[in-house]
């Protein structure tokens, strides 16, 4: 299918307009062009070649889905909504609708579900063909300025003409990956429509790390790789733990779970509240039972160096760069290790404090945070409450789920509600 525009498809006054050819605004046309071919069906979209962010997922790779999803996966709105979303689309039907669409999946470590081919143009090329086999027409080049309600339905003005609908969908993503197309625009169309935005913040972004005073072990280990235990401290109180690998970087932290808690720090900053995230190296062991088990080493090995005991636990540099941290002679011997010395290092091993300062922002950001507050949606149909006739789906809302294909399953989720209800709408 060609990414220019094809006014011989596209009526002035279509069904439905759906703003967006992301994953969310194109799995809604193809459901709703099968579910009630009837339907005339227009995707707009600003940039001139769509699907930019399916292309860059997962490595370009396109992680779509996971094999195991539930509403505990995501943050943001009241999860009880999301799972009502969830349970409409499972994941097991996102790996039928991508066999139907010749793109069948496999398996990967955590459940992440890839292609076969291992290339997001694939799954890309599936769905705009898949657009076009549906019947509907897709406009790039075409971005939305405003939308319009007026008597029984919309005027959707765009940087090439306006259209006029019965129902607008907005499906035009958050602001994270910004080049993508998603830059926050929807917001404001959402806005400007009646509805609540809940301030967005990136999700999925690398976090950077406060480098003065000497706190720059984040560059002596820049490229290296294990897994930890991430707390994130609000107000002096665990808010989130969540475990995975870690990736040191020249700015800071990346890998899983860096950027899963991202959003954690990232909106408890946002709200004026006193974030802190710590990490222990030593994941599911508490300071007692570490604490003896170098007591027990010290008493089986005492020639032992403290680094080889160390590195027992984390890699070799790792080991090396927290000793320098603490002052702590490496090779000295377990058995002239004092129990204060003892003591510091579990206490390092367990609860070791990392000094965010921000993100890499949207840029680098896989998801955003925030977005058009659940409680204004029916997520029965994916229809406003504040605005007959608007539907609302994927990243738009406020919904974002952890590294591993689910930000993508809800949005074939909630494309799949919203078209049903398109679909049956008289």
């Amino acid at each position: 299918m060609s990414n220019s525009s094809r006014p011989r498809s596209a009526p002035p006054s279509p069904d439905v307009v759906i703003v967006g050819a992301g994953a969310a605004g194109l799995a809604t046309a193809i459901f709703l062009g099968r579910a009630n071919p009837a339907r005339t069906v227009t995707v707009l979209d600003g940039a001139r070649k769509p699907g930019a962010k399916i292309l860059v997922s997962g490595g370009t790779r396109c992680n779509v889905t996971n094999r195991v999803v539930s509403e505990t996966d995501f943050w943001g709105g009241r999860r009880a909504l999301v799972k009502q979303v969830l349970r409409a689309f499972t994941a097991a039907d996102t790996v039928r609708f991508f066999s139907d669409l010749r793109v069948p999946l496999h398996e990967e470590k955590d459940g992440k579900l890839f292609p076969d081919s291992n290339r997001a143009r694939d799954v890309l090329t599936a769905l705009l063909q898949s657009i076009e086999e549906a019947g509907a027409s897709l406009l790039t080049d075409h971005r939305v300025v405003d939308i319009a309600p007026g008597d029984g339905g919309f005027t959707v003005v765009t940087s090439q003409g306006a259209f006029s609908c019965r129902h607008v969908v907005l499906a035009t993503g958050g602001q994270s990956l910004p080049k993508s197309g998603s830059d926050g625009a929807g917001f404001r169309l959402a806005q400007q429509l009646g509805h609540t935005i809940v301030p967005p913040t990136p999700a999925l972004a690398p976090l950077t790390l406060h480098a003065g005073d000497g706190a720059a072990i984040h560059r002596r280990l820049a490229g290296v790789s294990h897994d930890v235990e991430l707390s994130v401290w609000v107000n002096g109180r665990i808010g989130v733990r969540l475990r995975g690998a870690m990736l040191w970087a020249h700015f800071g932290i990346s890998g899983p779970v860096a950027l899963d808690a991202s959003r954690h720090w990232l909106r408890a900053t946002l709200e004026g509240q006193a974030a802190v995230v710590t990490a222990s190296f030593t994941p599911g062991k508490t300071f007692d039972a570490l604490e003896a088990e170098w007591a027990s080493t010290a008493s089986a090995r005492p020639k032992s160096s403290t680094l080889s005991a160390l590195a027992a636990y984390v890699p070799s540099s790792v080991a090396a760069a927290l000793l320098d941290e603490l002052s702590i002679d490496g090779s000295r011997e377990l058995a002239h290790v004092t129990r204060t010395e003892r003591r510091t290092l579990v206490h390092a091993l367990c609860e070791w404090p990392l000094t965010v300062n921000g993100s890499r922002g949207y840029n680098y950001a896989e998801a955003t945070a925030g977005g058009v507050a659940l409680d204004e949606v029916r997520m029965a149909t994916m229809e406003s409450r504040v605005r007959a006739g608007l539907y609302l789906v994927g990243e738009i809302l406020d919904v974002d789920g952890r590294l591993g294909g689910f930000n993508f399953q809800w949005a074939w989720s909630s494309a799949y509600v919203a078209a049903r209800a398109l679909a049956a709408y008289r």
